[in-house]
Order: C-alpha cells, then sequence, then structure tokens
C-alpha cells in the first residue's frame, strides 16, 4: 500500500533508534508514530504498558485470539489485559509482524555472535532485547515482573509442518512502514536487537526511524475499528474511559 507522507503540520519530533539500541517514552492518544525500517532486515521489540495506569499493559493472547491471528499487520490492534486498545496498525507496507517469539537474552546472543562488552567494543558491544527492554523498564519504576510478551516489527516467523517455528530473512525491505495510532496515553519501549530466531551468524542489528505525528480520530467506519467484530467492542471500552 501507498502511505502518504506527514504533513509538515501535524508533525511532532523525529528520531533514529540505531541497530542494537533500546529506548522509551510516552506516546499521547490521538497520536500516530510511523516506523521505518531504514536499511531493511530490521527488527524492533515492542513493549505497550498504559502510562497512567502502569498494571495494564499489552497481551498478546488477547490479542491474537480476539482478532483470529498469529501475526500483525494493517487493521488489527493491540489490545491491554483490560480489553482495551493500547495502539491500532494503521498503515503497513510490511505485511506480516511476529507476536510469539520474545526477545533474545544475554546467553543466546553469547552464543550466536560471540562476548563484545563494553569495555572493548564501546557503541558495538553486543546487546540483547531482554536487558535492552529491562533497562527501559527501570526507568519507568518497572522491572521484571513488567516484561510481559513483546511485538517484534519487521520480523516473519512461520509455523513449517513439523511445527517449528521459522524466521523469514530478509522479510523487512529498505523504507519499509508502519503507522501505529494510539488509543491511550501509552508507554512505548523499543529494543532493536536482532530477533532472536535470526540465523544470521553476524550480529548486524539494523537501524529504525521513528516518525511522531498529530493523526486524525478513529470514526465509526474507521478500518481498524471494523477489521474484527470484536474490535468494535475494544474501541467502545477504550473511549468509556476517556469520556
Amino acid at each position: 500500500m501507498i502511505i502518504p507522507a506527514i504533513e509538515p503540520s501535524r508533525r511532532l519530533w523525529e528520531d533514529t533508534l540505531p541497530g542494537g539500541a533500546h529506548g522509551s517514552f510516552i506516546m499521547r492518544r490521538g497520536q500516530t508514530l510511523r516506523l521505518t525500517d531504514l536499511e531493511g532486515g530490521a527488527n524492533l521489540s515492542a513493549l505497550f504498558i498504559h502510562h497512567d495506569e502502569k498494571t495494564e499493559r499489552y497481551n498478546m493472547a488477547d490479542t491474537l485470539k480476539a482478532q483470529h491471528t498469529f501475526h500483525l499487520t494493517r487493521g488489527y490492534v493491540c489490545y491491554s489485559d483490560m480489553g482495551r486498545v493500547l495502539c491500532s496498525i494503521t498503515a503497513d507496507t510490511v505485511g506480516w509482524h511476529d507476536t510469539v517469539c520474545g526477545v533474545s537474552d544475554a546467553a543466546l546472543v553469547r552464543e550466536k555472535y560471540g562476548e563484545a562488552r563494553y569495555q572493548t567494543h564501546r557503541n558495538t558491544m553486543h546487546r540483547n532485547g531482554r536487558d535492552s527492554l529491562l533497562v527501559e523498564l527501570e526507568k519507568w519504576g518497572l522491572g521484571k515482573r513488567d516484561l510481559v510478551a513483546n511485538v517484534n516489527f519487521f520480523s516473519k516467523v512461520t509455523v513449517a509442518e513439523d511445527g517449528r517455528l521459522a524466521f523469514q530473512p530478509g522479510h523487512s525491505p529498505a523504507g519499509g512502514l508502519v503507522d501505529l495510532r494510539f488509543e491511550m496515553n501509552t508507554l512505548v519501549a523499543f529494543s532493536s536487537c536482532p530477533h532472536p530466531l535470526d540465523p544470521s551468524p553476524v550480529y548486524a542489528p539494523k537501524p529504525v526511524k521513528l516518525t511522531a505525528f498529530r493523526g486524525d480520530p478513529p470514526g465509526d467506519d474507521d478500518y481498524c475499528r471494523n477489521f474484527r467484530p470484536e474490535n468494535r467492542r475494544g474501541f467502545e471500552n477504550t473511549e468509556r474511559l476517556y469520556r
């Protein structure tokens, strides 16, 4: 699909998350965040937490079963564990985003890529997704118990006939875009470390550009609202919170 350029008057801020880095910030209800895979082959692990009540956070199981899916793309929404919609995928040129594989940890990265510590490698050190997300959660008074299942944007994982999960290399092209419209005030935590199933023997995480802008409120004919029957109820639950 063709995604229109962002009008300058709507733009709020823009930044680039380097490969193997992490970050966190607040997205307000009514704002949209555009994710851009700058070089192709990126992986962006994301956590979504209700900023105003941090015990409410993204629920992978409810998101998948309510929308009868295994992956995310345009039309799907990210549900909280309270049956509300944290954010909606309003545009997507990539077409498939992993929801079930979680993130890498220190042991996996060390075994797959070897040791590369900050003392010797500085900013090219080998980071892992789990520790990266924990660092960001700690900034907001959260910790290990708040590290729930995440979304891996730009990564595609399918199920082989024997039941094994199969990572699809080269899935996301350079310039691949995803727009996330936030329906709640949401704490967002990102890690751009490699996907845990990425078969590449080389530690080479890719950068992702983040562009925040003011979006349009979802009307009654909104594509995400009507994409699945349960989504209408999810939007109603969300809107009731803000009335």
